[in-house]
């Protein structure tokens, strides 16, 4: 399951459906700036940068209720650079999975 749809709805109820729309885009807007992060941390060998868009990705998936997105995410977080940068896609599911969430959010969105 992409969202877990209690977990959103929950949201839902607490914030109200038309906020949960602008934050759903704001967080559209955001997950590639969060894996770019990554992306040029892993480059430029920089672990406080990585973690931390790491970290953000985690705990934003978490809200929508994207468990399989953040539990990716905290494996980045807490494995660290190094295991990025052992690792040729270490990205790689991370961002299949984000693409399945943007998907799915924009779907509940409508």
């Amino acid at each position: 399951m992409t969202i877990d749809r209690d977990t959103f709805r929950g949201l839902q109820d607490t914030a109200g459906a038309d906020f949960v729309v602008e934050l759903v885009d704001a967080f559209l807007e955001e997950a590639p700036i969060m894996f770019e992060s990554m992306r040029s941390g892993i480059a430029e060998r920089d672990a406080d940068k990585f973690r931390r868009a790491a970290h953000s990705l985690k705990s934003n998936a978490n809200t929508f209720g994207a468990t399989s997105l953040a539990a990716l995410a905290k494996e980045l977080e807490l494995s660290g650079l190094q295991a990025a940068l052992d690792k040729p896609d270490a990205l790689g599911p991370a961002r299949a999975e984000y693409e399945r969430v943007a998907a799915t959010l924009k779907e509940m969105c409508k």
